[in-house]
């Protein structure tokens, strides 16, 4: 299910979520080489991915994790690593992974900045991501796998967007079918479906070593994004998009 666009108008120009974008962009195409090098692409995943067993010390030191290729991620115990929680945020590990995330940002993240404003959503945005770092650190704090990707933090939007608005036309790709369905339907069938990928992580270490793939930081993002929404969401400017929104789609609010 790949969202498209909402019928859900802004207030205004969402300028956080776009200069997320670009520092998403910039990241991937100058610090990362936009994937062009393995050796480039690795190095970054490895030194500034979140590494769970790096952040907790229960990772054995000199454990190496493949990366493809014959390259390897080996558990240290440097100064920096107590930044990944924040760095990781902002890499990625392939164009798909990438396009993915900025997809969901741009349909859902300017309706969430426009209704939290712009200093508050990027203290919203990056709580969200530390939430979904912490969640899967809890979930596995042994592991030795990086993990990079904005998909906590943006996780933690969509939490927020089926808080504010649930019934909120949105225009989907189901397969080769053009949809329109209510955001909670969306929203919901995304959490319903990481939630049952996730749950045999709790009780495999295998699965949560080998998925390639940290649902529980999606998880953990979006379910910080539907408990954080209400301190950071402000009131004034909800109630003007709620306005705006009943005016022009008086069924769909």
């Amino acid at each position: 299910m790949i969202p498209i666009s909402d019928d859900n108008p802004t207030l205004r120009f969402p300028v956080v979520t776009v200069l997320l974008l670009a520092a998403l962009g910039a990241m991937w195409i100058f610090v990362q080489g936009a994937g062009l090098s393995p050796v480039q692409l690795s190095a970054t995943v490895c030194n500034w991915g979140l590494v769970p067993g790096e952040i907790t010390g229960r990772a054995a030191l000199g454990t190496a994790v493949p990366l493809g290729r014959g390259l390897f991620c080996v558990v240290d115990r440097e100064a920096v690593n107590i930044l990944t929680p924040l760095l990781s945020m902002f890499l990625h590990g392939g164009w798909a992974h990438l396009l993915g995330n900025a997809l969901f940002l741009w349909v859902f993240g300017n309706n969430v900045e426009d209704s939290m404003g712009r200093a508050r959503f990027l203290v919203f945005y990056l709580l969200c991501g530390l939430a979904a770092a912490l969640a899967q650190i809890a979930v596995n704090p042994a592991s030795a796998a990086p993990m990079v990707g904005a998909s906590g933090a943006i996780s933690g939007v969509l939490g927020a967007y089926l808080i504010l608005y649930p019934r909120v036309r949105v225009h989907v790709f189901v397969g080769f079918f053009f949809l329109t369905l209510p955001a909670y339907f969306v929203l919901l069938m995304w959490i319903g479906m990481q939630l049952l990928a996730g749950l045999p992580q709790v009780t495999s270490i295998e699965n949560v070593t080998s998925s390639g793939v940290a649902v529980w930081a999606h998880i953990g993002g979006f379910f910080a994004g539907v408990l954080l929404v209400k301190l950071f969401v402000n009131p004034e400017l909800l109630a003007a998009r709620t306005f705006i929104r009943r005016r022009n789609h008086p069924t769909h609010w």
